[in-house]
């Protein structure tokens, strides 16, 4: 049951739309709607991966953001150069606790920011130069290194670098992949756009390597793709999928490597958490090697059953009885964190505003919980993400697109949710408002929230923060302002 019915719905949102000049009212109108469970597709419905209004204060990143801090960051055997300015690489750098097995700055090098640190005169002479003398430089300090990517901040579409070339050239010289990726910033509406030219750029430069050389495999390889092992997310799947027998040939990208990548085309299931992020390479894969992909959703053990069955669904009985076996494991367990946690939960009212996956994967979590969630959201949603979405809310609830800061605010003021699960940049309004928040796009530094061992956490965690007593001693200023001025005025 929704905490607000449709009319009440309908109402908040016309009020929170009064404030805008008429034609932002008319573009913002499209990006809010009431959830409807019987609509197949909500492309009447809602308006998505559309350029945010200026003026207003979007949560969105760029493409940069979805290219180097989603796709390929995380890759740990590779480095990632952030070719331009200073600033955006070490904005990027470590970002997301993308956990790794290795030795930072040896054979692993995630957390370290490599940057052809623009100056004004680059910009006036181009940066060619610089790139090529930066990659020899790396290959001599990080011999390593299995190989490098040229990450594109917005001057270099600005000024025209042939960063191709460079990368041809240099490829040649060092022996190793060199990928160029065009991911300017200023590229399409949001971080979006550069998941797609990351996984482009793996089509184009990474895939094909070892295409025709000889491969030893098994009737049971998937690959995991979208998961980016934040608080160590993919050790917890990669745990489940093969007790119940399967190998797990490559993991994209976190804890990833180069080879892993290239091996890819092999397996038999590519199996995709964060569709968003990778649904492009795994149409590429099914199109090009005949390699069927699945969205699995591992966030609380009622989707964790359910995804289990799905993904043994493409293999024989060997792997099916293999998911039952783990289902039958873990249930027990599961069951005693529930009824720990859940009398703890039960009734409470979550609102969501997420990027990637998690506005919708994580909603079974909660209802597993005995929460209820009555708002949810994408920063940079494409309506196929809107499709799977309102297919687990309930009728009525509020999902908006893009939303604003003001939006956002006046909606928790009006629905009065006990419980925000959002971004980093909405964490500390919250927090003077007085409401519990959890930041959900790097679990607020704890993790895992995959799999089972990740759902005891995520319950955990989500009665620590609801129910620590802190929050009932927090006032918003504007509250206290108020409070002085009914103290003077009594």
């Amino acid at each position: 049951m929704a905490a607000l019915t449709r009319e009440e719905t309908q109402a908040l949102i016309q009020e929170v739309l009064e404030v805008y000049p008429e034609k932002a009212k008319k573009d913002r109108a499209k990006h809010l709607m009431i959830n409807d469970k019987t609509l197949e597709s909500s492309k009447k419905c809602i308006t998505s991966n559309r350029k945010s209004l200026p003026g207003v204060m979007t949560m969105r990143g760029c493409a940069y953001a979805g290219s180097k801090g989603v796709v390929w960051g995380p890759i740990k055997d590779m480095i990632s150069i952030s070719h331009g300015p200073i600033g955006c690489g070490q904005y990027a750098r470590a970002g997301r606790r993308n956990y790794y097995v290795g030795t930072t700055g040896v054979d692993t090098f995630c957390e370290m920011n490599f940057t052809s640190d623009f100056q004004e005169r680059d910009i006036v002479f181009g940066g060619d130069k610089k790139l090529a003398k930066l990659i020899e430089e790396i290959e001599m300090l990080f011999p390593l290194n299995k190989g490098i990517s040229v990450q594109s901040e917005c001057p270099i579409g600005l000024i025209g670098d042939d960063i191709e070339a460079v990368a041809k050239k240099m490829a040649a010289q060092i022996g190793k992949p060199v990928v160029p990726v065009r991911c300017e910033g200023f590229r399409g509406v949001s971080q979006s756009l550069g998941h797609h030219i990351a996984n482009d750029s793996v089509r184009d430069w990474i895939l094909p390597n070892r295409d025709g050389k000889h491969y030893e495999k098994t009737p049971y390889d998937v690959a995991i793709l979208g998961d980016y092992n934040i608080g160590g997310d993919a050790w917890a799947s990669r745990i489940l999928l093969e007790e119940m027998g399967l190998r797990v040939v490559a993991q994209w990208s976190g804890d990833g490597t180069l080879a892993e990548m290239e091996n890819t085309p092999n397996v038999k299931l590519n199996l995709l958490h964060c569709y968003r992020s990778m649904n492009y390479i795994a149409r590429h894969m099914e199109e090009k090697y005949g390699i069927p992909w699945l969205e699995y959703n591992f966030f609380g053990p009622t989707k964790i059953a359910e995804s289990l069955r799905k993904i043994a669904e493409h293999f024989d009985d060997r792997i099916k009885e293999g998911a039952e076996r783990v289902i039958e494991k873990y249930t027990p367990v599961m069951n005693a964190v529930i009824a720990k946690y859940k009398p703890r939960l039960q009734g409470k009212k979550v609102m969501l505003y997420v990027g990637g996956l998690r506005p919708r994967h994580v909603v079974g979590a909660y209802e597993d919980l005995g929460m209820e969630v009555i708002g949810t959201g994408y920063e940079f949603a494409h309506n196929d993400d809107y499709d799977r979405t309102i297919k687990e809310m309930g009728d009525a609830t509020l999902i908006y697109d893009d939303a604003t800061g003001y939006e956002l605010e006046e909606f928790v003021k009006a629905m009065k949710p006990d419980l925000i699960g959002s971004g980093i940049k909405e964490k500390y309004v919250f927090h003077k408002m007085g409401v519990p928040f959890r930041q959900m796009h790097s679990w607020d530094y704890s993790g895992p929230y995959h799999g089972y061992d990740g759902f005891a956490i995520f319950a955990r965690d989500m009665d620590m923060t609801l129910n620590n007593p802190c929050w009932k001693m927090l006032k918003a200023p504007w509250q206290k302002q108020e409070a002085e001025a009914l103290k003077k005025a009594a």
